[in-house]
């Protein structure tokens, strides 16, 4: 801002000095008689002027002295906000870093998982894609769920038939109906047939392989695991897939009812669980009419000891009664012994009285017998 004074002041002194060099030529061409009433003239608009220019002065210094403060407290307002605004911005930043450092490390766990699940996910197609661990799959979730719902004593695993067949799973039951075999099996080719089946003629091709295995398992069962005097007249197939399950019924009609037929029943996890539910129901109701039949045989034996023991009480009672009487007869005894002491004691026997006159007064004391039969 002094650069700007004195830049403005240069400015001022040069116009004086052109004027000056004008007046001066002026006053030269003009030698004349008023030549000092313009010099003094010019010397009264110089004087003028040169007030009027302090004034500007004046007037542009306070205006830039003004401007100045104005523009030193926008600057200030201006460098406060940027900072703010520089920490806040440095915040958000450090924020969002802070975020997403943690999402990176929740991505990095989440990848982890994915990658082991895709380690199980391949083992389990490695066990699927094998008939034999395929169906030992299958018999580890049916005996996970059986142990889950049943009682140890209600089933076997691995039961060898008469028919030396072996079953994967006997629900041990009462007759009726008896002894409930159930067998799993997974149509796994058939399966993926029609998973990977695009067009609609290759879907209803993979449908009727999928039929066909489904049959062939049901016929295995009913000639395998439905024994006649061993087993009861049906048996369980578990199918350990929801999917397949829910295809049969939606889509194969005629499968099911071949398996009603030939009294094979087919069951998922879900429908299993409901099925072992409804056998422990059974179970329980059998150990009630078990524990009833108990209950009334020793009913019958307790009623037989209150027989026996009514019995002796009345025997007891006629010994008490028995004994009650001889007691009566007793103290009658001794009561009339008492009297008849008091009569011999207040006797008196004189030298003067006959002898005769006391035998003819004192008879005889009667005998015990005779004391009982006679009343007082």
């Amino acid at each position: 801002m002094p650069l700007s004074n004195l830049n403005l002041s240069i400015l001022l002194v040069v116009a004086i000095c052109l004027i000056l060099v004008l007046i001066f030529i002026s006053l030269r061409k003009n030698a004349s008689a008023m030549q000092s009433e313009s010099l003094a003239e010019l010397r009264g608009q110089l004087s003028q002027m040169v007030q009027a220019s302090n004034q500007q002065q004046q007037t542009l210094a306070s205006q830039l002295s003004d401007q100045s403060s104005r523009m030193e407290q926008t600057l200030s307002g201006f460098r406060q906000q940027l900072g703010q605004s520089l920490q806040q911005q440095t915040q958000s930043t450090h924020d969002n870093l802070t975020k997403l450092s943690e999402r990176l490390a929740v991505i990095d766990t989440a990848n982890n998982q994915i990658s082991e699940l895709t380690g199980q996910v391949t083992q389990l197609h490695n066990i699927l894609a094998n008939k034999t661990e395929r169906g030992a799959f299958g018999e580890v979730q049916l005996e996970n769920l059986i142990k889950t719902v049943l009682p140890p004593n209600a089933y076997a695993f691995q039961v060898t038939l008469p028919n030396q067949k072996r079953a994967d799973c006997v629900l041990k039951l009462p007759n009726p109906p008896g002894d409930i075999v159930i067998d799993s099996k997974f149509p796994l080719e058939a399966w993926h047939s029609l998973q990977n089946a695009e067009t609609k003629a290759e879907q209803q091709a993979a449908r009727k392989q999928l039929a066909i295995a489904v049959r062939g398992h049901v016929k295995d069962i009913q000639e395998k695991y439905i024994v006649a005097g061993t087993t009861a007249e049906s048996a369980c197939l578990f199918l350990p897939s929801e999917a397949v399950y829910a295809e049969l019924h939606a889509n194969m009609p005629d499968v099911i009812e071949a398996s009603y037929k030939a009294r094979v029943w087919i069951v998922s996890p879900t429908t299993m669980m409901a099925t072992l539910n409804t056998v422990r129901a059974v179970l329980r109701d059998a150990r009630m009419r078990e524990q009833t039949a108990i209950i009334q045989a020793e009913m019958l034996k307790l009623l037989e000891d209150v027989s026996r023991l009514d019995t002796r009480v009345d025997n007891l009672n006629r010994h008490f009664s028995q004994a009650q009487k001889d007691i009566t007869e007793i103290q009658t005894s001794t009561t009339r012994i008492t009297k008849r002491s008091h009569k011999i004691t207040e006797l008196d026997v004189s030298d003067d009285e006959d002898i005769s006159v006391i035998e003819t007064e004192v008879k005889p004391a009667p005998t015990l017998s005779q004391a009982t039969d006679t009343p007082s």
